[in-house]
């Protein structure tokens, strides 16, 4: 690949580079699993957006600066250079935002994606179920129309930021005789709704991730539906292609782990072994080649192009390569790495990277009967 960036994108990148440079906060901002954290992430936001980055790919009406993908590409690898706070609002602005500006009304854009951006309002995702975790076709939460009201009534497993979000997006099955993937729909509604109980779950670190949602007569606006009523599957996979394709995970969220992996093993190369020296060398290759796999991808799409089941191809690498990165961090530290307290929660962390966003399993077989054609077993 021929990668050459034009006078007005290196001007773009130095100007994301002063601005983070004189903005990021010196310290290290607590877990955003925490109250504290979550308060110090969400006034982060509102920072970004004071510079007009909260969300640069997006219309400027709607927060964002109009930026085209290889700008945002550009922003990313800035971002994570400067080791700037994780993106507390992520559920929204790169999965949820997307998904708005594809099914949303004109009303339901001006009304939520400003909010997004400065984080103002942080989302939390609702659609696995006790009983419908990667089965997501299996959700079984009602929500029964009443004129221009919904009643939803069930409950929800596993949704990140719950616990402190405002606003949940969610799944939930609106033809009581449907089945499976048809009689779906997708709803927003607020978080503090009466009716809506949330129980925290704590992760390996205690800090409450996730939260289980019980809805018990819980009364929403039919105008918070997005996209069409019953047709829900189709508004859920857009969103699931966001969280598997180019928004989620950035391939500079990659290269930085990578560079900060090649700095260990040179602080332990004297020790290391030869199969640990090809896991960090194979670790950079697969960051490099995640990068332009996106860059190819992101002209892709500028020059019209779509993606479509090859994001499971995507998601699949960067959860491998995540848990790959991690895993040779902890050999090259050996029993020091249980003292290490980024590399250790990196790496419990990346173990959830082949289950959220779909798991992995179910991915290839999405590749297997998709991209490549095969039958069904």
């Amino acid at each position: 690949m021929d990668l050459h960036y034009t006078d007005a994108q290196n001007a773009f990148r130095q100007e994301v580079r002063t601005w983070l440079a004189g903005n990021v906060p010196a310290k290290r901002l607590p877990s955003f699993d925490t109250e504290e954290g979550f308060e110090a992430h969400r006034a982060w936001e509102r920072k970004l957006k004071e510079g007009n980055w909260g969300m640069v790919t997006w219309p400027k009406e709607y927060g964002g600066r109009g930026c085209d993908l290889i700008e945002w590409l550009i922003f990313e690898e800035e971002y994570f250079a400067a080791n700037a706070p994780g993106r507390v609002s992520q559920n929204g602005i790169f999965l949820l935002g997307p998904t708005l500006m594809e099914y949303g009304t004109d009303a339901q854009k001006a009304r939520y994606l400003p909010a997004m951006a400065s984080g103002d309002e942080i989302w939390a995702q609702a659609w696995s179920e006790p009983g419908a975790g990667s089965d997501m076709a299996a959700i079984r939460t009602k929500a029964v129309r009443e004129g221009d009201t919904y009643v939803i009534n069930g409950q929800k497993i596993w949704s990140s930021r719950a616990v402190f979000a405002d606003w949940c997006f969610g799944l939930f099955r609106t033809d009581p005789d449907s089945a499976r993937h048809k009689g779906l729909s997708m709803i927003l509604l607020p978080l503090n709704s009466p009716g809506v109980t949330i129980r925290p779950i704590a992760q390996l670190d205690g800090d409450p991730g996730f939260a289980e949602i019980f809805f018990d007569d819980v009364r929403v606006p039919s105008e918070n539906l997005l996209g069409p009523e019953h047709g829900g599957w189709g508004v859920a996979m857009a969103t699931a292609g966001f969280e598997r394709g180019l928004m989620l995970r950035s391939p500079a969220r990659f290269q930085r782990t990578a560079e900060k992996l090649l700095a260990l093993y040179r602080e332990n190369e004297d020790t290391a072994s030869p199969a640990t020296r090809a896991a960090v060398t194979q670790a950079w290759m697969d960051a490099q080649a995640y990068c332009y796999s996106t860059y190819m991808t992101a002209s892709k799409l500028m020059n019209g192009g779509a993606v479509g089941p090859e994001t499971s191809c995507n998601k699949v690498f960067w959860s491998e390569l995540d848990r790959a990165m991690h895993r040779a961090a902890l050999s090259l530290s050996g029993a020091a790495a249980e003292l290490d307290a980024p590399w250790l929660d990196g790496y419990m962390f990346s173990l959830a990277g082949p289950i959220y966003a779909g798991a992995n399993e179910i991915q290839r077989n999405i590749v297997a009967e998709r991209v490549l054609g095969m039958p069904r077993g």
